[in-house]
C-alpha cells in the first residue's frame, strides 16, 4: 500500500507518518509538505530511519506536481491546512487559497488518478458556536474565515463521495506530546504555560467550552482508515468537552504553583461543545480519569524533554 499524506511533517501528519511506518502493509509513505513554519522536526526527532518514508516539497496550488506525486498512490490523507488559532479570522486569503482551493486543487488530481481512499482532515470550526451541544445532523455555520476556509473544502471532498471511499473528519482541538508539537491550541499551551513559566492565561470569562481528541487517538482512528470498511461519509473526531475553567483546575492541580491571569474576563467567547461520534470512538472509554492520565503523560513527557 503506499500512502501520500499532505502537511505530514506538521503535528499531526508527524505523529501519522510514525504510526504508519510501523504497518506492515504500508509499502511507501510520502509525505508532502510545503514546511511553511520551518518544522523540520519529522525529519530530526521522528526516529524513521531511511526507508519507505520520501518526502517531497511541494504546495497543494502545483496541480502539476500533485499529478505527478499521486501517481501509484492508493491512500490520501488530506492534513494541510493554513491553521492558526490565535489568529482565526486573520489572513482570509491565505485561508481560502490553501484550505479552500488548495484542497479543490487535490480533489482535481484525485478524479485523474487510480486512488482508492482520501481521509480528509476537517474541523469542528464548521459548526460555529452554539449553546446547546451539537452533533453530526447540525447544520455547519462558521463563524471565523479559517471554518469557512474548511467547509468551502469540504464542499469539493464530497464530489469524491460517489467514486472512491472518502472520508471526511471534522476533529476537535487535538491534545498531547509528540514530535512536531504546536504550543497555540488550548491544552498544549496551558501545559507548557504552566511548566514552563508558571501562569497561565486565560482570555474572557472561562466559561467557553471546546471539544478535545488526543493526538494518539485521532492517530490511531486515521491509521485505521486506511484498511476499513466503513462507510463514506462525514464524522465527528471528538472525545471529550469541557470549560477553558475546567482545563485550567486540571493543570492546577496537576502543577499546583500555577498562577491564572485572566484577560477581558468580561467577555464571554465562542462555545464549542460536539457530542463524540460513536461510529469512530469508543464512547465507552472516554472518563475524565483517562483525560487526567493523558494529561499527566503529557506533563512527564514535557518534564523528560528536559533532562540530559
Amino acid at each position: 500500500m503506499k500512502v501520500l499524506i499532505t502537511g505530514g511533517a506538521g503535528y499531526l501528519g508527524s505523529e501519522l507518518v510514525i504510526k504508519l511506518n510501523q504497518c506492515p502493509e504500508v509499502s511507501e509513505i510520502i509525505v508532502y509538505d510545503n514546511l511553511w513554519k520551518n518544522n523540520y522536526n519529522l525529519f530530526l526527532h521522528s526516529k524513521i530511519k531511511k526507508g519507505k518514508v520520501k518526502f517531497v516539497k511541494g504546495e497543494l496550488l502545483d496541480s502539476r506536481k500533485l499529478e505527478k506525486v499521486l501517481q501509484g498512490v492508493d491512500v490520501v490523507y488530506h492534513l494541510a491546512a493554513r491553521v492558526a488559532a490565535r489568529l482565526v479570522n486573520a489572513s482570509h486569503h491565505l485561508y481560502e487559497q490553501i484550505n479552500n482551493w488548495g484542497t479543490a486543487e487535490l480533489v482535481y488530481a484525485i478524479e485523474k488518478s487510480n486512488v482508492k481512499k482520501f481521509i480528509y482532515a476537517s474541523s469542528i470550526a464548521v459548526y460555529g458556536d452554539s449553546t446547546e451541544q451539537m452533533d453530526i445532523n447540525t447544520i455547519p455555520n462558521p463563524k471565523t474565515y479559517y471554518g469557512s476556509s474548511k467547509l468551502r473544502g469540504e464542499e469539493h471532498v464530497n464530489r469524491l463521495m460517489s467514486k472512491i471511499d472518502t472520508y471526511t473528519l471534522r476533529i476537535g482541538n487535538v491534545y498531547g506530546y509528540g514530535t512536531s508539537m504546536r504550543f497555540d491550541t488550548v491544552v498544549n499551551k496551558f501545559m507548557f504555560d504552566a511548566e514552563f513559566k508558571g501562569r497561565i492565561k486565560i482570555l474572557g470569562d472561562g466559561n467557553q467550552k471546546r471539544a478535545f481528541i488526543n493526538i494518539d487517538r485521532i492517530t490511531s482512528i486515521l491509521s485505521d482508515l486506511k484498511a476499513t470498511d466503513l462507510k463514506s461519509g462525514v464524522y465527528n473526531a471528538v472525545e471529550y468537552n469541557m470549560s477553558v475553567n475546567d482545563l485550567v483546575e486540571i493543570v492546577k492541580n496537576m502543577i499546583p504553583e500555577t498562577e491564572m491571569l485572566f484577560v477581558n474576563q468580561h467577555l464571554k467567547l465562542r462555545n464549542i461543545d460536539v457530542k463524540p461520534d460513536n461510529r469512530i470512538i469508543d464512547v465507552s472509554a472516554i472518563s475524565d480519569e483517562a483525560f487526567n492520565e493523558q494529561l499527566l503523560e503529557f506533563k512527564n513527557a514535557l518534564e523528560n524533554s528536559t533532562k540530559i
